[in-house]
């Protein structure tokens, strides 16, 4: 299993969301953070422009099995990309073990949808 996270403008969010759905992943989690980079965004106040270093972000924690691992990243990259400065990051990381609190059922079957 592997882990995703991923730093995104927050222009960009429903298209991720919608591009990671076409792909069936169809859970993760997302904050609304700031953060410091090398874009400036410039901001407007009665006229007067000044910038800022604190950058509005969402970031998205993703968990899938290894067999989703550059499906979801493909969905990423093409879903977030503007071509500029600031389009945002991802990271991959192992994930050892995950486990579904309801039945206590344990590995990668946790990440699956449940038929009913």
């Amino acid at each position: 299993m592997k882990k995703i996270e991923a730093i995104i403008r927050k222009s960009k969010f429903s298209a991720v969301k919608k591009a990671l759905h076409e792909v069936d992943v169809n859970f993760f989690s997302y904050w609304d953070v700031t953060g410091l980079g090398n874009e400036k965004e410039a901001h407007v106040y009665r006229g007067v422009s000044y910038s800022t270093s604190d950058i509005q972000r969402r970031y998205l924690s993703i968990v899938v099995n290894d067999d989703f691992e550059q499906i979801t990243i493909d969905a990423l990259l093409k879903s977030a990309a503007t071509g500029e400065v600031g389009d945002g990051k991802i990271f991959v990381s192992d994930i050892k073990e995950a486990y579904r609190i309801r039945t206590g059922e344990k590995g990668g079957g946790t990440l699956k949808k449940i038929s009913k």
